[in-house]
Protein backbone atom coordinates (compact mmCIF):
# COMPACT_ATOMS: atom_id res chain seq x y z
CA UNK A 1 0.00 0.00 0.00
CA UNK A 2 2.87 2.51 0.62
CA UNK A 3 4.63 1.38 -1.95
CA UNK A 4 2.08 2.03 -4.22
CA UNK A 5 1.01 5.66 -2.73
CA UNK A 6 5.05 6.74 -3.46
CA UNK A 7 4.37 5.45 -7.22
CA UNK A 8 1.02 6.85 -7.17
CA UNK A 9 2.97 10.39 -5.62
CA UNK A 10 5.97 9.76 -7.90
CA UNK A 11 3.65 9.73 -11.52
CA UNK A 12 1.91 12.65 -10.01
CA UNK A 13 5.14 14.51 -9.30
CA UNK A 14 6.27 13.51 -13.03
CA UNK A 15 3.21 15.05 -14.86
CA UNK A 16 3.03 18.00 -12.80
CA UNK A 17 6.53 18.67 -13.65
CA UNK A 18 5.93 18.08 -17.57
CA UNK A 19 2.70 20.20 -17.54
CA UNK A 20 2.59 22.37 -20.31
CA UNK A 21 1.33 25.64 -19.78
CA UNK A 22 0.03 28.44 -22.30
CA UNK A 23 0.48 32.48 -21.43
CA UNK A 24 -0.94 34.96 -22.76
CA UNK A 25 0.28 38.13 -21.45
CA UNK A 26 2.44 41.56 -22.87
CA UNK A 27 5.65 40.53 -22.60
CA UNK A 28 9.49 41.95 -23.10
CA UNK A 29 10.38 43.88 -24.77
CA UNK A 30 7.53 46.25 -23.67
CA UNK A 31 7.57 48.11 -20.81
CA UNK A 32 4.99 47.73 -18.51
CA UNK A 33 4.31 46.05 -14.71
CA UNK A 34 2.63 42.71 -16.36
CA UNK A 35 5.14 42.37 -19.26
CA UNK A 36 7.36 42.26 -16.45
CA UNK A 37 5.46 39.74 -14.07
CA UNK A 38 4.88 37.61 -16.96
CA UNK A 39 8.72 37.17 -17.92
CA UNK A 40 9.57 36.68 -14.04
CA UNK A 41 6.33 34.30 -13.67
CA UNK A 42 7.73 31.97 -17.31
CA UNK A 43 10.92 31.64 -16.49
CA UNK A 44 10.57 30.13 -13.17
CA UNK A 45 7.76 27.94 -14.78
CA UNK A 46 9.67 26.58 -17.31
CA UNK A 47 12.96 26.10 -14.10
CA UNK A 48 10.31 23.81 -12.43
CA UNK A 49 10.54 21.68 -15.88
CA UNK A 50 7.42 22.77 -17.18
CA UNK A 51 7.20 22.91 -20.86
CA UNK A 52 5.66 27.43 -20.86
CA UNK A 53 4.30 28.54 -24.75
CA UNK A 54 3.86 32.37 -24.80
CA UNK A 55 1.43 34.72 -26.77
CA UNK A 56 2.14 38.30 -26.81
CA UNK A 57 -0.05 40.53 -26.69
CA UNK A 58 0.54 43.67 -29.20
CA UNK A 59 -0.81 46.66 -28.55
CA UNK A 60 0.79 48.59 -31.05
CA UNK A 61 2.75 50.46 -28.43
CA UNK A 62 6.27 48.72 -29.19
CA UNK A 63 8.11 46.65 -32.19
CA UNK A 64 7.60 43.18 -31.05
CA UNK A 65 9.72 41.97 -33.48
CA UNK A 66 10.12 38.42 -34.48
CA UNK A 67 8.35 35.92 -32.27
CA UNK A 68 12.04 34.73 -30.12
CA UNK A 69 10.85 33.47 -26.58
CA UNK A 70 6.95 33.99 -28.00
CA UNK A 71 4.90 31.21 -30.10
CA UNK A 72 2.11 34.05 -31.25
CA UNK A 73 1.35 37.36 -31.20
CA UNK A 74 -2.26 38.60 -30.75
CA UNK A 75 -2.24 41.67 -32.38
CA UNK A 76 -5.20 43.84 -30.99
CA UNK A 77 -7.98 44.18 -33.38
CA UNK A 78 -6.83 41.44 -35.83
CA UNK A 79 -9.45 38.30 -35.89
CA UNK A 80 -6.18 36.71 -37.69
CA UNK A 81 -4.13 36.77 -35.01
CA UNK A 82 -7.15 36.14 -32.57
CA UNK A 83 -7.56 32.57 -34.21
CA UNK A 84 -3.99 32.57 -34.50
CA UNK A 85 -3.81 32.93 -30.58
CA UNK A 86 -6.50 30.42 -29.63
CA UNK A 87 -5.09 27.93 -31.69
CA UNK A 88 -1.35 28.24 -30.14
CA UNK A 89 -2.51 28.32 -26.84
CA UNK A 90 -4.90 25.61 -26.96
CA UNK A 91 -1.85 23.33 -27.33
CA UNK A 92 -1.84 23.65 -24.00
CA UNK A 93 -2.91 21.46 -20.80
CA UNK A 94 -3.78 25.13 -19.25
CA UNK A 95 -3.74 28.37 -20.08
CA UNK A 96 -2.73 31.37 -17.90
CA UNK A 97 -4.25 34.40 -18.94
CA UNK A 98 -2.60 38.10 -17.67
CA UNK A 99 -5.62 40.72 -17.09
CA UNK A 100 -5.90 44.23 -17.14
CA UNK A 101 -8.31 46.41 -18.66
CA UNK A 102 -5.94 48.34 -20.99
CA UNK A 103 -4.15 45.53 -22.80
CA UNK A 104 -6.33 43.56 -24.49
CA UNK A 105 -8.12 45.17 -27.91
CA UNK A 106 -11.80 46.72 -28.08
CA UNK A 107 -13.86 48.62 -25.90
CA UNK A 108 -12.42 47.76 -22.11
CA UNK A 109 -10.08 45.47 -23.63
CA UNK A 110 -13.52 43.15 -24.41
CA UNK A 111 -11.81 40.90 -27.15
CA UNK A 112 -9.92 38.67 -23.64
CA UNK A 113 -13.71 37.20 -24.19
CA UNK A 114 -13.25 36.20 -27.78
CA UNK A 115 -9.97 34.57 -26.35
CA UNK A 116 -11.43 32.78 -23.66
CA UNK A 117 -14.58 31.28 -25.89
CA UNK A 118 -12.26 30.09 -28.41
CA UNK A 119 -10.07 27.93 -26.05
CA UNK A 120 -10.24 24.51 -25.84
CA UNK A 121 -7.91 24.23 -22.88
CA UNK A 122 -9.10 25.10 -19.15
CA UNK A 123 -8.11 28.24 -18.09
CA UNK A 124 -6.82 30.94 -15.63
CA UNK A 125 -7.16 34.27 -15.31
CA UNK A 126 -4.82 36.50 -13.30
CA UNK A 127 -6.59 39.43 -12.40
CA UNK A 128 -4.02 42.58 -12.24
CA UNK A 129 -6.54 45.30 -11.11
CA UNK A 130 -9.84 44.27 -9.47
CA UNK A 131 -11.67 47.96 -9.82
CA UNK A 132 -13.72 49.27 -6.45
CA UNK A 133 -15.91 51.05 -8.31
CA UNK A 134 -16.25 49.59 -11.73
CA UNK A 135 -18.28 51.19 -14.68
CA UNK A 136 -21.28 48.82 -16.06
CA UNK A 137 -18.81 47.52 -18.84
CA UNK A 138 -16.25 46.64 -16.88
CA UNK A 139 -18.24 44.97 -14.45
CA UNK A 140 -19.75 42.45 -17.42
CA UNK A 141 -16.61 41.96 -19.02
CA UNK A 142 -14.98 40.31 -15.28
CA UNK A 143 -18.16 38.43 -15.00
CA UNK A 144 -18.32 37.03 -17.71
CA UNK A 145 -14.26 36.47 -17.51
CA UNK A 146 -15.42 34.53 -14.20
CA UNK A 147 -17.72 32.10 -15.76
CA UNK A 148 -15.37 30.99 -18.58
CA UNK A 149 -11.91 30.87 -16.61
CA UNK A 150 -11.78 27.47 -14.17
CA UNK A 151 -9.79 30.09 -11.42
CA UNK A 152 -9.32 33.35 -10.79
CA UNK A 153 -6.08 34.29 -9.04
CA UNK A 154 -5.56 37.50 -7.33
CA UNK A 155 -2.73 39.00 -5.73
CA UNK A 156 -3.77 39.86 -2.15
CA UNK A 157 -6.47 39.27 0.19
CA UNK A 158 -7.69 42.74 -0.02
CA UNK A 159 -8.54 42.05 -3.74
CA UNK A 160 -9.57 38.64 -2.99
CA UNK A 161 -12.22 39.68 -0.54
CA UNK A 162 -13.41 42.69 -2.81
CA UNK A 163 -13.92 40.20 -5.50
CA UNK A 164 -16.14 38.09 -3.66
CA UNK A 165 -18.08 40.69 -2.05
CA UNK A 166 -18.77 43.25 -5.45
CA UNK A 167 -18.61 41.40 -7.93
CA UNK A 168 -20.79 37.96 -9.10
CA UNK A 169 -18.25 35.35 -9.27
CA UNK A 170 -18.08 31.63 -8.07
CA UNK A 171 -15.91 32.06 -4.52
CA UNK A 172 -14.66 28.89 -5.26
CA UNK A 173 -12.85 29.62 -8.36
CA UNK A 174 -10.73 32.45 -6.56
CA UNK A 175 -7.07 31.60 -5.74
CA UNK A 176 -4.56 33.94 -4.17
CA UNK A 177 -1.47 33.97 -5.08
CA UNK A 178 0.92 36.42 -4.14
CA UNK A 179 3.12 38.70 -6.47
CA UNK A 180 6.07 37.73 -6.81
CA UNK A 181 9.53 39.28 -6.25
CA UNK A 182 13.06 38.95 -7.57
CA UNK A 183 15.51 37.69 -4.68
CA UNK A 184 18.34 40.15 -4.49
CA UNK A 185 21.91 38.48 -5.35
CA UNK A 186 24.43 37.45 -2.66
CA UNK A 187 26.54 41.07 -3.52
CA UNK A 188 23.55 42.65 -2.42
CA UNK A 189 23.90 41.93 1.45
CA UNK A 190 27.25 43.40 1.23
CA UNK A 191 25.58 46.98 0.71
CA UNK A 192 25.38 49.32 2.94
CA UNK A 193 22.32 50.89 2.93
CA UNK A 194 23.24 53.45 5.56
CA UNK A 195 25.57 55.62 4.24
CA UNK A 196 26.24 59.13 5.54
CA UNK A 197 23.43 60.86 3.50
CA UNK A 198 20.57 58.80 4.09
CA UNK A 199 19.10 57.84 0.50
CA UNK A 200 15.17 57.46 -0.43
CA UNK A 201 14.45 55.62 -3.28
CA UNK A 202 10.93 55.65 -5.76
CA UNK A 203 11.19 53.42 -9.21
CA UNK A 204 9.22 52.08 -11.79
CA UNK A 205 7.28 53.75 -14.97
CA UNK A 206 6.63 57.21 -14.32
CA UNK A 207 3.31 59.18 -14.63
CA UNK A 208 0.78 61.10 -13.34
CA UNK A 209 -0.94 59.32 -10.57
CA UNK A 210 2.68 58.02 -8.89
CA UNK A 211 2.45 61.25 -6.21
CA UNK A 212 6.58 61.65 -6.73
CA UNK A 213 5.42 65.38 -5.92
CA UNK A 214 3.78 64.84 -2.66
CA UNK A 215 7.71 63.46 -1.79
CA UNK A 216 9.00 66.75 -3.17
CA UNK A 217 6.79 68.94 -1.27
CA UNK A 218 7.69 66.75 1.99
CA UNK A 219 11.51 66.76 1.48
CA UNK A 220 10.91 71.07 1.82
CA UNK A 221 9.29 70.39 5.06
CA UNK A 222 12.44 68.90 6.52
CA UNK A 223 14.92 72.29 6.22
CA UNK A 224 15.50 71.33 9.92
CA UNK A 225 17.84 68.26 9.82
CA UNK A 226 21.16 68.68 9.92
CA UNK A 227 21.36 65.65 7.28
CA UNK A 228 19.11 66.08 5.29
CA UNK A 229 18.13 62.81 2.61
CA UNK A 230 18.77 62.39 -0.87
CA UNK A 231 15.64 61.21 -2.98
CA UNK A 232 16.80 59.25 -6.00
CA UNK A 233 13.41 58.91 -8.91
CA UNK A 234 14.40 55.87 -10.80
CA UNK A 235 12.53 55.22 -14.34
CA UNK A 236 11.34 56.28 -17.50
CA UNK A 237 8.09 57.87 -18.74
CA UNK A 238 6.00 55.23 -19.19
CA UNK A 239 5.22 54.63 -22.57
CA UNK A 240 1.76 55.23 -23.10
CA UNK A 241 1.98 58.22 -21.29
CA UNK A 242 5.10 59.24 -23.01
CA UNK A 243 3.00 58.49 -26.19
CA UNK A 244 -0.09 60.70 -25.68
CA UNK A 245 1.16 63.81 -23.03
CA UNK A 246 5.33 63.24 -23.83
CA UNK A 247 7.53 63.74 -21.22
CA UNK A 248 5.83 66.67 -19.35
CA UNK A 249 4.59 64.85 -15.79
CA UNK A 250 9.29 64.05 -15.47
CA UNK A 251 9.56 67.80 -16.05
CA UNK A 252 6.50 68.68 -13.74
CA UNK A 253 8.38 66.97 -11.20
CA UNK A 254 11.77 69.03 -11.98
CA UNK A 255 10.32 72.51 -12.03
CA UNK A 256 8.97 71.80 -8.80
CA UNK A 257 12.04 70.97 -7.30
CA UNK A 258 13.20 73.84 -8.13
CA UNK A 259 10.36 76.02 -6.85
CA UNK A 260 10.48 73.95 -3.20
CA UNK A 261 13.79 74.53 -3.08
CA UNK A 262 15.32 71.23 -2.95
CA UNK A 263 16.89 70.58 -6.53
CA UNK A 264 20.11 69.39 -4.70
CA UNK A 265 18.48 66.61 -2.89
CA UNK A 266 16.70 64.99 -5.93
CA UNK A 267 17.97 63.03 -8.25
CA UNK A 268 16.31 61.81 -11.58
CA UNK A 269 17.76 58.69 -12.99
CA UNK A 270 16.52 57.08 -16.11
CA UNK A 271 19.48 54.35 -16.13
CA UNK A 272 18.29 50.96 -17.25
CA UNK A 273 19.25 48.27 -14.87
CA UNK A 274 19.07 44.48 -15.02
CA UNK A 275 17.04 42.73 -12.85
CA UNK A 276 20.39 41.87 -10.29
CA UNK A 277 21.31 45.26 -10.48
CA UNK A 278 18.17 46.97 -10.07
CA UNK A 279 17.95 44.82 -7.01
CA UNK A 280 21.40 45.72 -5.54
CA UNK A 281 20.32 49.37 -6.17
CA UNK A 282 17.02 48.78 -4.39
CA UNK A 283 19.52 47.46 -1.18
CA UNK A 284 21.76 50.74 -1.42
CA UNK A 285 18.53 52.96 -0.04
CA UNK A 286 17.42 52.93 3.28
CA UNK A 287 14.03 53.29 2.19
CA UNK A 288 11.78 52.71 -0.52
CA UNK A 289 8.84 55.41 -0.89
CA UNK A 290 5.72 54.68 -2.52
CA UNK A 291 3.40 57.66 -2.86
CA UNK A 292 0.58 56.78 -5.48
CA UNK A 293 -2.30 58.59 -5.43
CA UNK A 294 -4.47 55.57 -5.79
CA UNK A 295 -6.60 54.18 -3.12
CA UNK A 296 -7.59 51.87 -5.08
CA UNK A 297 -4.10 49.76 -5.83
CA UNK A 298 -4.43 45.74 -4.60
CA UNK A 299 -1.29 44.55 -6.31
CA UNK A 300 2.27 46.36 -6.51
CA UNK A 301 5.08 44.75 -7.78
CA UNK A 302 7.63 47.57 -6.34
CA UNK A 303 5.92 47.41 -3.07
CA UNK A 304 7.06 43.08 -3.42
CA UNK A 305 10.27 44.02 -5.06
CA UNK A 306 11.36 46.23 -2.30
CA UNK A 307 10.40 43.81 0.35
CA UNK A 308 12.51 41.09 -1.24
CA UNK A 309 15.72 43.10 -0.92
CA UNK A 310 14.85 43.67 2.95
CA UNK A 311 13.92 47.46 2.29
CA UNK A 312 11.48 49.15 4.67
CA UNK A 313 8.81 51.00 2.69
CA UNK A 314 6.77 54.46 3.43
CA UNK A 315 3.49 53.98 1.57
CA UNK A 316 0.29 55.46 1.08
CA UNK A 317 -2.42 53.58 2.19
CA UNK A 318 -3.53 52.20 -0.67
CA UNK A 319 -4.62 48.22 0.01
CA UNK A 320 -1.71 46.25 -1.12
CA UNK A 321 0.63 48.70 1.13
CA UNK A 322 -1.69 48.53 4.04
CA UNK A 323 -1.96 44.17 4.16
CA UNK A 324 1.49 43.59 3.44
CA UNK A 325 3.36 46.38 5.58
CA UNK A 326 1.00 45.16 8.19
CA UNK A 327 3.49 43.21 10.38
CA UNK A 328 5.69 46.40 10.51
CA UNK A 329 8.10 45.87 7.25
CA UNK A 330 7.26 49.95 6.80
CA UNK A 331 4.95 52.99 7.53
CA UNK A 332 1.49 53.48 6.00
CA UNK A 333 0.35 57.09 5.87
CA UNK A 334 -3.05 58.79 4.86
CA UNK A 335 -3.47 59.92 1.16
CA UNK A 336 -2.81 63.80 0.53
CA UNK A 337 -1.50 64.35 3.95
CA UNK A 338 2.79 65.70 2.87
CA UNK A 339 2.72 66.13 6.68
CA UNK A 340 2.48 62.65 7.95
CA UNK A 341 4.87 61.38 4.68
CA UNK A 342 7.76 63.87 5.65
CA UNK A 343 7.80 63.11 9.14
CA UNK A 344 7.07 59.38 8.41
CA UNK A 345 10.41 60.19 6.44
CA UNK A 346 12.40 61.86 9.53
CA UNK A 347 11.50 59.07 11.52
CA UNK A 348 13.51 56.42 9.39
CA UNK A 349 16.03 58.32 8.00
CA UNK A 350 16.67 59.51 11.73
CA UNK A 351 16.20 56.25 13.56
CA UNK A 352 18.43 53.75 13.11
CA UNK A 353 17.00 51.07 15.17
CA UNK A 354 13.86 51.85 13.38
CA UNK A 355 15.26 50.94 10.21
CA UNK A 356 16.87 47.55 10.96
CA UNK A 357 13.20 46.02 12.99
CA UNK A 358 11.88 47.26 9.73
CA UNK A 359 14.44 45.33 7.56
CA UNK A 360 14.57 42.60 9.44
CA UNK A 361 10.58 41.74 9.09
CA UNK A 362 10.73 42.78 5.36
CA UNK A 363 13.49 39.85 5.05
CA UNK A 364 11.11 37.30 7.45
CA UNK A 365 8.27 38.30 4.51
CA UNK A 366 10.85 37.74 1.81
CA UNK A 367 11.05 33.91 0.97
CA UNK A 368 6.89 33.27 0.51
CA UNK A 369 7.64 36.23 -2.46
CA UNK A 370 10.16 34.57 -4.36
CA UNK A 371 9.30 33.63 -8.03
CA UNK A 372 10.12 30.16 -7.23
CA UNK A 373 7.18 29.46 -4.67
CA UNK A 374 4.81 31.92 -6.62
CA UNK A 375 5.72 29.23 -9.61
CA UNK A 376 5.25 25.98 -6.97
CA UNK A 377 1.40 27.89 -6.19
CA UNK A 378 0.50 28.46 -9.99
CA UNK A 379 1.91 24.65 -10.55
CA UNK A 380 -0.65 23.47 -8.00
CA UNK A 381 -3.68 25.45 -9.50
CA UNK A 382 -2.82 24.24 -13.21
CA UNK A 383 -2.69 20.66 -11.30
CA UNK A 384 -6.21 21.20 -9.94
CA UNK A 385 -7.88 22.63 -13.14
CA UNK A 386 -6.03 20.25 -15.72
CA UNK A 387 -7.02 17.18 -13.57
CA UNK A 388 -10.22 18.65 -13.75
CA UNK A 389 -10.82 18.68 -17.16
CA UNK A 390 -9.62 15.33 -17.65
CA UNK A 391 -12.47 13.98 -15.30
CA UNK A 392 -14.44 15.76 -17.74
CA UNK A 393 -13.55 14.24 -20.56
CA UNK A 394 -13.40 10.76 -19.38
Amino acid sequence: MIDDALAENSRSGHARCGTRIGVVSTYPPAQCGIATYAAALVKALRRSGSVVDVVRIDDGDCTVGPFGVTVAHLVNGSSRSMKGAVAALSRADVVIIQHEYGIYGGADGEEVIALMVGLRAPSIVTLHTVPLVPTPHQRSLLESMAGLADRLVVMSEAAHTRLIRLYRIDPSKVVTIPHGASAPDESSADVDPSPNRPQLLTWGLLGPGKGIEHVIDALAMLSDMSVRPQYTVAGVTHPKVLAQFGDRYRQSLIQRCVDVGVSDLVRFDDTYRSVDQLMRFVASSVVVVLPYDSRDQVTSGVLVDAIAAGRPVIATAFPHAVELLAAGAGIVVPHGDTEALADAIRRVTSDHHLVAEMAAQARQLAPSLSWSTIAEQYLDVCAGVSDGARAVAI
